[in-house]
């Protein structure tokens, strides 16, 4: 393209976030893959629940190997060939997963498709906020987990057409679906441009204004003194310890790996990993009602993230959607937790109300932490390190990831209210993070959330040290209180004495 040419930000973002509905495809399909009659007819019968909860978590142990490299990797190539690379290898797992006669194939085929996975999808992120004008951040941004809810509602539903089939293509069908979109988005990356955060990380100042001006001729000229001043300290060569190091970014990386991993621990990927398994558990004892109702948590999905993304996110703000949700969703978590400890389950009442709370959390999940954790935890980085804290707070999320796809099964077999009052202690832990160091950066450009970051830490900073005074002042008083107290007691045993 020529630099009077424009590109449109929504058509790019659409096909960017195909990564997503790679993503969501397997999220929606693999439960009820392994549950399918042929799929065992092909591999056997699993004797545990360890078994199938590890075959879910190949993918995200690769997948949370890759992503740890994939900051530095989109750093040196660029975000652009890094999401191909990814998407290649990922469509190469997939079509081994889909033409596998051997359990050990598919596990090579979910290592080598998770590896892709875990190239791909943080440097998507970062790309979409990189090229997205401020006005338009938040719808840009939460398009991919809008294309991820399509992939999961639609890799429920295909599971549940395929399973009809006679034959082995009803489990290789998805698969194969699976392949076709990441060889799709290897393909189309080559005639995409470069991210212009990217080449002004490397200098090539000219090539990135030019980008900028096809997606946004209003914000270059306003930008481009400031992007010019702060290029100097903002090097391309940031590494993992100077993230670490440097108490500029530190902090703010360390909330972002803490938040994408809360994230997983909310439990919302024990829900869509394992829905048929949950909601047998709740009461949906067929396997045609159990995967029915999975489906209907992927359409559920879809559509609560659509106003989130076309509406809700840039009127909310990012500060109360995390809050918000994270309480809604710990309440949910309390009341299942509760119907299973109590008993409370075994009633109709009680089963409804359970399916009732895993829908609630659904969607309260949805359209706030799904949409606000990975745009919020990419645009309050410095642009030096972003792609590396980025695919760091990735690689937290796959690896507690993995973590609960490997467990669940186990600890819903020997505790059904045990998971719940976990999730639940996790969402309002974050909560109460999110309360003190969470700033607002809805309509800010990603040149001044360094001035809203600070701001937020300070007013912190204030405030737990006027509680650490006011405490010190009680404990104090205590003292001498008690002080007064023993004073009085010597006073009385004196005058009994005589």
């Amino acid at each position: 393209m020529t630099r009077n040419d424009t590109w449109n930000i929504h058509a790019v973002a659409a096909f960017i976030s195909l990564s997503g509905i790679f993503f969501g495809l397997d999220t929606g399909a693999i439960g009820p893959i392994t549950v399918m009659p042929q799929f065992l007819d092909t591999f056997g019968k699993f004797r545990n629940h360890a078994i199938q909860g590890a075959l879910v978590a190949t993918i995200l142990f690769s997948a949370s190997t890759a992503s740890f490299f994939a900051g530095a990797l989109s750093d040196k190539i660029s975000r652009r060939r890094t999401i191909m690379v990814g998407a290649l290898t990922a469509g190469i797992g997939s079509a081994i997963e889909a033409s596998s006669v051997k359990l050990w194939m598919l596990v090579v085929g979910r290592l080598v498709a998770g590896a892709g996975e875990g190239l791909f999808l943080g440097p998507c992120g970062v790309y979409l906020i990189e090229i997205s004008p401020a006005s338009v951040r938040g719808k840009i941004t939460t398009m991919l987990q809008l294309f991820i809810t399509i992939g999961i509602a639609s890799g429920y539903f295909i599971s549940y057409g395929t399973v009809k089939l006679s034959n082995s293509f009803s489990w290789r069908t998805p698969f194969i679906v699976q392949s076709v979109v990441a060889f799709t988005l290897a393909a189309g990356m080559e005639r995409l441009p470069y991210s212009p955060r990217w080449l002004l990380l490397v200098g090539r100042n000219e090539e990135a204004f030019a980008v900028m001006e096809q997606f946004d001729r209003s914000a270059v000229e306003r930008e481009k003194a400031e992007l010019l001043a702060r290029q100097e300290s903002e090097r391309s060569d940031a590494t993992i310890r100077e993230t670490f190091r440097d108490s500029t970014t530190r902090w703010r990386t360390i909330l972002a790996i803490f938040l994408m991993g809360m994230q997983q621990l909310s439990g919302i990927d024990a829900v869509l990993y394992f829905a048929p398994l949950i909601f047998q558990q709740a009461g949906l004892n067929s396997r045609n009602a159990s995967f029915l109702a999975s489906g209907i948590t992927g359409i559920v999905l879809v559509v609560v993230t659509i106003p989130a993304q076309l509406y809700l996110m840039d009127r909310w703000g990012r500060r109360p959607s995390i809050i918000w949700g994270g309480l809604s969703m710990g309440l949910c978590m309390l009341i299942i937790g509760s119907l299973y400890a109590s008993g409370g389950s075994k009633t109709t009442a009680g089963k409804w109300t359970i399916i009732s709370m895993i829908y609630i959390f659904t969607i309260a999940f949805s359209i706030t932490w799904a949409v606000v954790l990975k745009l919020f935890i990419i645009e309050v980085q410095p642009n030096r390190t972003r792609a590396i804290a980025s695919t760091l707070s990735h690689s937290s999320n796959w690896i507690l990831n993995t973590l609960v796809a490997l467990t669940t099964p186990l600890f819903l077999a020997k505790s059904p209210s045990g998971p719940y009052f976990l999730f639940a202690a996790c969402l309002l832990l974050t909560t109460v993070v999110c309360i003190l160091y969470v700033p607002e950066t809805l309509g800010r450009s990603l040149n001044d959330v360094d001035q809203v970051w600070n701001e937020r830490q300070e007013k912190t900073s204030n405030l737990l040290a006027k509680m650490q005074e006011k405490t010190k002042w009680s404990k104090s008083e205590s003292s001498t209180i008690r002080a007064e107290e023993i004073g009085l007691e010597r006073i009385e045993s004196a005058a009994t004495a005589h």
